[in-house]
């Protein structure tokens, strides 16, 4: 089963959601992981392609579209893919459906209300699997 972990942001709106969601797939690249961001559109994936570019100076996180033959240590998603997955840092809405097949579940939460909302709703859901999930408020 999977460990779950809610980043929250104090900063709200997209562009603090995309940022943050670059400071964690960074971070878990950099502890090892192999890192599958699932987002709920092919805009947001292009968005966050492009600012896994630049969020940081000097910063260099390798990624690239999930595809056949596809390699990078962070792949990039609309869907979710067959077989185990080791980190999934989740940009949609909803619970993935694939909590028996990933190790960790981070949960990118900006400080907009409605997004908050959605994500008590899934906090409970995970509750509800079985899953205790943590919680890090982390700054801009």
């Amino acid at each position: 089963m999977a460990a779950v972990t809610f980043y929250l942001g104090d900063a709200a709106g997209r562009e603090a959601r995309l940022q943050l969601a670059c400071r964690v797939t960074e971070r878990a690249w950099r502890a090892g992981h192999r890192v599958l961001v699932l987002h709920g559109s092919a805009e947001e994936q292009r968005a966050l392609d492009e600012y896994l570019w630049t969020f940081a100076d000097g910063s260099f996180v390798p990624h690239e579209a999930l595809a056949p033959g596809a390699e990078a240590p962070i792949l990039l998603s609309c869907a979710l893919p067959p077989g185990e997955l080791d980190v999934l840092v989740n940009l949609t809405d909803a619970v993935p459906d694939c909590l028996q097949r990933v190790q960790r579940i981070a949960e990118i939460i900006d400080a907009d209300p409605a997004a908050r909302s959605a994500g008590r709703s899934r906090f409970r859901a995970y509750r509800e699997a079985g899953i205790e999930p943590a919680t890090h408020e982390i700054r801009a």
